[in-house]
């Protein structure tokens, strides 16, 4: 008995012993953030993409603006975040370095214009520079770090062609580092064209703890909401985007639904001139489809244009719909929605500022067929993303091809032709850029 006893106590040990392996594996050994495959905008002859990025800006440590509402394990100039949400906003910069840091400025162009699919070096975390820790208190945002923080954000965008700025907001299983590295990356193939701020929130950055990360994104609704209020007061930026990724958009959907909430005796028109929002851009959104668009019809008319793109095929929200019993905005199910909620997206679609974009793995030469992460790492809609952000672009202006559902429902597609079409709208624009007025 006492030999059946050790053999089975050594199993189970055995047992929990590699399901604890598993866990630290699947937790914490996660893929590192590459620089992504160049947008066409970059390897177009017809453009150069890189005339206005400002010599400061062009190197292989890249500087990012972040706001995070993460409570802190240890404080300080370079704290150390926990994945649990608090009150405080926090407030810095940002440093991620390319590869080992040596890369000169030449070879970075060279590298970011290229359409070599090799491998591309990591991003890495090198330091969060704290600048500033906001109370919930509002007479916090005069303080002087406040202040310091956003004169930091205004000489940027003062650089910046656009004078727009745009918050990336990332999704689950999101550690700080890739949090950092994916929006500094987006900064960087900006071209200068417009300043990024990365908002944080605390996910837990294990794909076991997704329903912790469901929770943290509620208990971020305000925080955002109130990061949006704070930089519309506080910064010169002429337009606040906002570019949503996967469960990003629990976040962001709601918190513009409530930040479009006139205040008393505030007309539709006074509140857009006070938050100033440009373009949103919903990446594969993990948003319950019902939610999102009850949210959308809250909110659409307080910004310049929406776009939601979205994958039928994405395996991560697959999981997601079956984790939650419902679709997920970036892979709806129509039948879902009620008449009314049906009837408006047809409307929006067809009138309003609102666009549906279908990423169809057919005809994106070398996107995998289950794709979630397509705004990155496809050089189309990285395209995109970027000249939406940078002319609150209709579809038709970015070279994107209309369908149409049966009940009415526009939709955007990428058509076969949309390298050597994207490629005359970029010849285009320097023409007119160029002749005189």
């Amino acid at each position: 008995m006492r030999l059946i006893a050790s053999i089975s106590s050594g199993r189970v040990l055995r047992a929990a012993t590699f399901v604890a392996v598993a866990v630290a594996l699947l937790s914490g050994c996660q893929s590192p953030v590459r620089l992504m495959p160049s947008p066409i905008k970059f390897t177009s002859s017809e453009i150069d993409s890189f005339a206005e990025q400002h010599p400061d800006q062009f190197s292989a440590d890249m500087r990012v603006f972040y706001a995070t509402n993460r409570s802190v394990l240890i404080g300080g100039p370079d704290p150390i975040h926990t994945i649990f949400p608090a009150d405080n906003l926090r407030l810095g910069v940002a440093h991620v370095r390319v590869g080992d840091g040596s890369m000169s400025p030449d070879e970075m162009r060279a590298l970011s214009t290229s359409t070599d699919g090799r491998r591309r070096p990591a991003l890495n975390l090198a330091r969060m520079e704290q600048l500033a820790v906001l109370a919930p208190d509002a007479a916090v945002e005069d303080s002087p770090d406040a202040l310091a923080y956003f004169a930091q954000i205004n000489a940027a965008l003062s650089r910046s062609a656009s004078k727009g700025l745009i918050i990336y907001v990332h999704g689950a299983n999101n550690p700080v580092w890739r949090g950092t590295a994916q929006a500094a990356q987006f900064q960087h193939f900006n071209g200068g064209g417009a300043v990024v701020l990365s908002f944080l929130w605390p996910s837990a950055g294990s794909i076991l703890s997704y329903a912790t990360d469901v929770r943290h994104t509620r208990a971020s609704i305000p925080a955002f909401v109130r990061l949006v209020e704070m930089l519309a007061r506080h910064t010169d930026a002429q337009k606040i985007d906002i570019l949503a990724y996967s469960a990003g958009a629990q976040i962001v959907s709601p918190a513009l639904a409530i930040l479009a909430t006139p205040r008393a005796d505030e007309s539709r028109t006074e509140l857009r001139a006070r938050l100033r929002l440009g373009s949103i851009y919903f990446a594969a959104p993990d948003e319950d489809t019902r939610r999102f668009a009850d949210h959308l019809a809250q909110y659409a008319d307080a910004t310049s244009r929406v776009t939601v793109a979205a994958n039928l095929n994405d395996s991560v929200l697959g999981w997601a719909a079956r984790h939650h019993g419902t679709s997920r905005a970036g892979r709806p199910d129509p039948d879902e929605l009620d008449e009314g909620q049906t009837q408006f997206l047809i409307d929006a679609s067809n009138r309003r500022n609102c666009d549906l974009l279908k990423v169809d793995p057919q005809t994106l030469p070398g996107l995998g067929r289950r794709s979630h992460n397509f705004w990155m790492s496809h050089p189309w809609v990285s395209t995109d993303v970027l000249i939406m952000f940078r002319r609150d672009a209709a579809p038709l202006d970015r070279a994107l091809v209309p369908n149409e559902m049966p009940r009415g429902t526009r939709f955007w597609t990428f058509g076969p032709d949309y390298e050597d079409r994207i490629r005359a709208v970029l010849r285009m624009s320097v023409e007119a850029a160029t002749a005189p007025q």
